[in-house]
C-alpha cells in the first residue's frame, strides 16, 4: 500500500511567528531527557541534582547545536567556503548528527570534570532517552518531507513532494532502529556494567545508520563507495566495540 505525502509541516502560521512539527518534535525529545533523568535522580539512580540537572541540558543543547552545524559543513564544503558565516544561520541548512554527538560528548565530559561524575554514568544515563529523541526526531524529518530514499517498487513506498516517483521512506526506517535501539536501552538499562549501556548504544547507532545509508537518496557527499555519515559510522562502532569490551 503505497503512500502520497502531502503533509503540510506548519501547524500554526501567524504571519510573526510560525509553529513547525519539526521544531515540536525537538521540544519533545528535549522534554523526555529532562522527565527521564529527572525520574531517574527520584528512584537513587544517580547522584545527579535537579540544578545540575538543569544546568546539564543547557550547556548539552548548546554542544548539540555548535557540533552538529560544524560538522554539517563538512556535508557542503564548497557552500560553507563561500559563506561561511552562514554556519551560525541554525535555521537554514542541515544539522549532523555526529557533530551533534560530538558536541554532546564534550560537554558531557567537562560537565563531569567539574561536577567529578563518571563520565560513563552520565553517558549511560543520557543515551536511552537520546535514543527516543533520534526516533522522534525522524518523524520530524518524514513530516518535512525531508531524507527520503531512493525509488522502490515496494508496497511500503512514499511519493514525496519533490517528484512523483515512490521511493524508500527512509525516515521511517531511522525512527524504528531508533525506536528499537530505545527499547534494548530502555530493558537493560540496570543490567550492564557502567559505561557498557553508551558502547551498546553506539555499536546498534552505527550499524543500522551505515546501511539504512544505502537506500538515502539526498546523499551530498561521498567518500569513495561510501557516504560522509557511513564513514562517520564505522569509527562510531569501532568504539562502541572497543569500549564494551574493555569494560567487560
Amino acid at each position: 500500500m503505497t503512500f502520497i505525502h502531502n503533509i503540510n509541516p506548519t501547524i500554526l502560521n501567524l504571519g510573526f511567528l510560525e509553529i513547525r512539527w519539526y521544531g515540536l518534535m525537538y521540544v519533545l525529545a528535549f522534554f523526555f531527557v529532562y522527565f527521564y533523568v529527572k525520574h531517574r535522580i527520584n528512584q537513587g539512580k544517580t547522584k545527579l541534582t535537579l540544578k545540575q540537572l538543569d544546568d546539564l541540558l543547557v550547556w548539552e543543547t548548546i554542544g548539540l547545536i555548535v557540533g552538529s552545524r560544524i560538522v554539517n559543513t563538512f556535508y557542503y564544503p564548497t557552500y560553507y567556503l563561500a559563506k561561511p558565516w552562514e554556519v551560525l544561520f541554525i535555521w537554514k541548512g542541515g544539522m549532523s548528527y555526529f557533530g551533534g554527538l560530538i558536541g554532546l560528548a564534550i560537554v558531557t565530559y567537562y560537565f563531569c570534570k567539574k561536577y567529578k561524575f563518571n563520565f560513563f554514568h552520565l553517558t549511560d544515563l543520557l543515551v536511552v532517552p537520546l535514543s527516543i529523541g533520534q526516533a522522534v526526531g525522524r518523524i520530524g524529518n518524514f513530516i518535512n518531507g525531508e531524507l527520503y530514499g531512493t525509488p522502490t517498487s515496494l508496497p511500503l513506498g512514499v511519493q514525496f513532494p519533490i517528484d512523483e516517483i515512490y521511493r524508500h521512506p527512509t525516515q521511517i526506517y531511522q525512527f524504528l532502529t531508533s525506536a528499537f535501539i530505545f527499547v534494548i536501552l530502555w530493558f537493560n538499562k540496570d543490567k550492564f556494567k557502567q559505561g557498557q549501556l553508551f558502547a551498546l548504544y553506539l555499536i546498534m547507532y552505527g550499524t543500522f545508520r551505515f546501511f539504512t545509508e544505502f537506500l538515502r537518496a539526498e546523499i551530498v557527499m561521498w567518500i569513495g563507495p561510501l557516504t560522509l555519515s557511513q564513514i562517520f559510522c564505522i569509527p562510531t562502532v569501532i568504539v562502541g566495540i572497543y569500549l564494551l569490551r574493555r569494560l567487560k
